[in-house]
């Protein structure tokens, strides 16, 4: 069995359309909990949203998945103690794969996006990620539309609120990132032991459905390694700010005690 982990520091790792203030909701609870928290951004990623929109870097159509891991690689050598990792969908699928390669001592994945080879043809999930990845778009800048965000993102909850939640927190997008997440930078070895991970399930999602998370969490092959999952009853993709985010914390704090 795996011993019991003993690190106090956290590292959030914010997803597609997103950036670091993303997680300051959730860094108050954990520092409130006695936790050291960081919030690293991908590069063309670190600001004010709102600026970032109006200020598009044409650079940041180039990044992909294979350079955010090697920054975010990068990041965790300069800590002190090893950390817990917790990223949400594109920072879930970063999470699995830092924690392969040894970077934290327990990872928490919200709605990964799926590695390499864990697919999904649902209807709501090829028409939410299709205007990303569009091969006809090249390496432009993807910034999404309100209506795109609430489709994806939104789903259960008003146009009125999804526009606030947008002008707020939403950020350009590199397409290359998730393009590059369907080839070697999101392979996986799911047959290798590693660190508790814990992938958590929005059963509203759209743009990863929960099928597509549990046949991400039931991949993991090393019987001696956690690998849990949980499905939120009601929440979307984003369940990281969606009204009742504090009861998928306090769910992942009381999971972190048990491996402590």
């Amino acid at each position: 069995m795996q011993s019991k982990i003993n690190s106090k520091t956290v590292v959030f790792l914010h997803g597609l359309f997103m950036n670091p203030k993303s997680w300051t909701k959730w860094v108050q609870y954990f520092q409130n909990k006695g936790y050291k928290c960081y919030t690293p951004a991908y590069p063309f990623h670190e600001g004010q949203p709102a600026e970032l929109r109006q200020n598009i870097d044409p650079e940041l159509g180039k990044l992909t998945l294979g350079d955010v891991i090697e920054k975010l690689e990068d990041f965790i050598g300069t800590l002190p103690d090893k950390p817990i990792l917790i990223g949400h969908s594109m920072g879930g699928l970063a999470v699995q794969k830092l924690i392969e390669l040894g970077l934290g001592v327990a990872g928490i994945c919200l709605n990964p996006a799926p590695p390499k080879g864990v697919l999904s043809f649902k209807y709501s999930f090829l028409k939410a990620n299709f205007p990303t990845i569009n091969p006809l778009k090249g390496n432009t800048v993807c910034l999404p539309t309100p209506e795109w965000f609430h489709y994806a993102f939104c789903n259960t909850m008003s146009i009125e609120e999804t526009l606030i939640e947008y002008a707020e927190f939403v950020v350009p997008e590199s397409r290359n990132i998730p393009r590059s997440s369907t080839g070697q930078d999101g392979t996986l070895d799911f047959s290798k032991p590693h660190a508790p991970l814990l992938i958590i399930a929005g059963e509203k999602d759209h743009i990863i459905p929960k099928s597509l998370n549990r046949r991400n969490a039931y991949s993991y092959t090393d019987r001696e390694s956690v690998t849990d999952f949980k499905v939120f009853p009601g929440r979307t993709h984003y369940i990281c700010g969606q009204k009742g985010w504090e009861e998928v914390a306090d769910y992942i704090f009381g999971w972190i005690k048990q491996i402590q």
